[in-house]
C-alpha cells in the first residue's frame, strides 16, 4: 500500500502549469530539491536528477522537455537489491553547451556560478510561489495520513534553501517551524489548516478532500467521546448514590430503627433494596414520585442513619 505522501505526489505529478512561468518556478524548485549539477568535457555543465517516485521523474521530465532548450536527457531505473527498498528513477541530462542556459533561465546558475538560494524574480508572482512549493514539495516533501496527525515536511540537504523556504512561507503567512534531523534541514507545518491550506494552494484537490473527510471523523468520534464520557461519569454517579443509600438504610437495620421509619421512608427504602442497580431517574417512576421529591426522602434517611451511626 503507497503511503499517503507518495499517494500526494503522485497527485501532484498530474498537475500542470498553465503558465511557463510557473512551469519553471516549479521546476526550478523540484530540481533544487533533488538534482546535482555535474561537469563535463570542456567545462560544459550537466545535470542529475534523482527521485524515489516514477511519477516526479515523468513530472520533471516533461517540464525539462516543455521549455524548448533543445536538451538531450536520458531517463535511468536502479532496482532495489534490498527488500522494502524502492527504486531510483533518475533523469540525467548530459553535459552540453546549451544546459548552462538552461541552468540560468531556472536560476540554478547565476553569472557562471551555482546559485545558493533562488532570485525572487522567479518568484514574483502568487501562482509562481505556489508552483515553486508545489516542486519543493515534489522533491523533497512529506505528509502524513490525516487519519494520524496533522504533519507535512520539506528536507533539504541545503541549510540556505531550507531557510528560504521557511522565510518564504512566513512570508505567505503560514505557521512554520525549521528544524535539523540526520544531517538534513526540515521545514514543517504542523497545525491541521495550515496542512490544509498548504495542500489547496498547491493544487493537491483529492488530499485535501481527505483531510476533510478525515477531520469530519475525528470531530463525530470525539463529539460520541465525549457523550460516552458524560454518560459513563453519570452512572458512576448513580452507582455511588446507589450505594451511600443502601449503606445508610443497613445502618438505619442495624441500629434497629427500620420498624419507625415513616411509611413513605421506609416505602422508599425497601424499593431502593430490592432494585440496587435503578437509577434515581428510574427509581422514582416505581414509586410514582418526582426525582426531587425522592431525593428528599433520600436526604432524610441520610440524617437518620448519621444520627443513628
Amino acid at each position: 500500500m503507497a503511503s499517503f505522501a507518495t499517494e500526494v505526489k503522485n497527485e501532484l505529478a498530474r498537475v500542470t502549469g498553465e503558465k511557463r512561468c510557473c512551469r519553471m518556478a516549479e521546476l526550478s524548485a523540484l530540481l533544487r530539491m533533488g538534482a546535482a549539477v555535474v561537469w563535463g568535457e570542456r567545462r560544459w555543465f550537466g545535470l542529475n536528477f534523482a527521485t524515489e517516485n516514477a511519477a516526479v521523474a515523468r513530472k520533471g521530465l516533461t517540464l525539462l522537455k516543455g521549455l524548448g532548450h533543445d536538451i538531450r536527457t536520458e531517463v535511468m531505473v536502479s532496482r532495489a537489491k534490498r527488500l522494502k527498498k524502492n527504486n531510483s528513477y533518475g533523469v540525467r541530462i548530459a553535459p552540453a553547451p546549451n544546459v548552462e542556459e538552461l541552468l540560468a533561465a531556472l536560476d540554478l546558475l547565476r553569472e557562471g556560478s551555482l546559485s545558493v538560494e533562488p532570485d525572487r524574480k522567479i518568484l514574483r508572482h502568487h501562482c509562481c510561489r505556489a508552483a515553486y512549493l508545489r516542486g519543493a514539495f515534489l522533491g523533497g516533501g512529506s505528509v502524513s495520513r490525516p487519519e494520524s496527525s496533522y504533519h507535512l515536511e520539506m528536507a533539504t540537504q541545503s541549510y540556505a534553501f531550507a531557510e528560504f523556504l521557511r522565510h518564504l512561507l512566513r512570508r505567505m503567512e503560514f505557521p512554520v517551524g525549521m528544524t535539523e534531523r540526520k544531517g538534513a534541514y526540515v521545514v514543517y507545518l504542523k497545525e491541521g489548516d495550515a496542512v490544509m491550506d498548504f495542500l489547496g494552494m498547491v493544487h493537491a484537490d483529492e488530499a485535501v478532500e481527505a483531510f476533510e473527510v478525515a477531520r469530519n471523523l475525528k470531530e463525530v468520534r470525539n463529539q460520541v467521546n465525549r457523550l460516552v464520557n458524560c454518560e459513563t461519569a453519570n452512572l458512576q454517579k448513580a452507582v455511588d448514590a446507589a450505594g451511600r443509600q443502601m449503606k445508610d438504610i443497613r445502618l438505619l437495620q442495624r441500629a434497629g430503627q427500620w420498624e419507625s421509619l415513616p411509611e413513605l421512608l421506609r416505602e422508599t427504602a425497601e424499593a431502593r433494596m430490592e432494585h440496587p442497580d435503578a437509577s434515581l431517574t428510574e427509581l422514582a417512576e416505581i414509586l410514582c414520585v418526582s426525582k426531587s421529591g425522592l431525593n428528599h426522602r433520600f436526604r432524610k434517611l441520610r440524617r437518620m442513619a448519621s444520627q443513628a451511626g
